[in-house]
C-alpha cells in the first residue's frame, strides 16, 4: 500500500495494492501491523456502512466526547470526502481537505479524532465502508454547518445537497462545540 500526506496533519490517502487477474480482484484493506508501520496505529472499536444517493451530503460529524477517528472506503460508487481539522492548538485549525474516493480507485481516507467528517455523493449510488475508534455517542454529537463561509469548502456540487434535518442545521465553526482537547 502507498500512504500519502494531505494539506492536513494526520489525514492520510491509502492507496491499497490491488491484485488483479482474469476473475477479478483483491486488496487487503485493514491489518493492524502493516497501518501502524504508516502511522494509523489506533484501535478502531467499530465499524460502520452507509449507503446515499446522488446528491446527498452528510455531515460535518463530530463528538465532542469519545472523538472518533475514522478509516473511509467506497466500496461502490464516489464520494467527495472532506476533513476539517478542529485541533484548536494545531496551525491547521479550521481549515480543510477534500479527496475524490472511489470503488475504482480503492484509496481510503484516514481522517484521525479531532476533526469533523463528511462527504458528498457524486455517483448515483453510493456505499462507504468505515472504521471508527471510538463507540458512536449520540449524544456528544455535533455538527457544523457544510457551507460555513469561515470553513470555505468548494463541495462539487452540481445541484442542492439532499440533507438530513440534523445536517441543515449544523453551526458555523465560531459556534462549534468542541470537546476537551478542541476547544473551539
Amino acid at each position: 500500500m502507498k500512504v500519502s500526506e494531505t494539506n492536513l496533519p494526520g489525514v492520510l490517502v491509502v492507496k491499497l495494492d490491488v491484485f488483479d487477474d482474469s476473475r477479478g480482484c483483491f486488496a487487503e484493506t485493514y491489518h493492524k501491523d502493516r497501518y501502524a508501520e504508516v502511522g494509523i496505529d489506533i484501535e478502531f472499536k467499530q465499524d460502520n456502512i452507509s449507503r446515499s444517493s446522488r446528491g446527498t451530503l452528510r455531515g460535518l460529524h463530530y463528538q465532542i466526547e469519545h472523538p472518533q477517528g475514522k478509516l473511509v472506503q467506497v466500496l461502490h460508487g464516489e464520494i467527495f470526502d472532506v476533513a476539517v481539522d478542529l485541533r484548536r492548538d494545531s496551525p491547521a485549525f479550521g481549515q480543510w481537505t477534500g479527496v475524490r474516493l472511489s470503488s475504482e480507485s480503492m484509496r481510503q481516507l484516514y481522517v484521525p479524532p479531532g476533526f469533523a467528517h463528511g462527504f458528498y455523493v457524486l455517483s448515483e449510488t453510493a456505499e462507504l465502508w468505515y472504521k471508527c475508534s471510538d463507540l458512536y455517542s449520540p449524544q456528544h454529537e455535533r455538527t457544523l454547518l457544510w457551507s460555513d463561509t469561515q470553513l470555505g469548502i468548494a463541495w462539487p456540487l452540481d445541484t442542492p445537497p439532499l440533507l438530513s434535518e440534523k445536517d441543515s442545521r449544523g453551526v458555523s465553526l465560531a459556534d462549534a462545540e468542541c470537546y476537551e482537547s478542541v476547544v473551539c
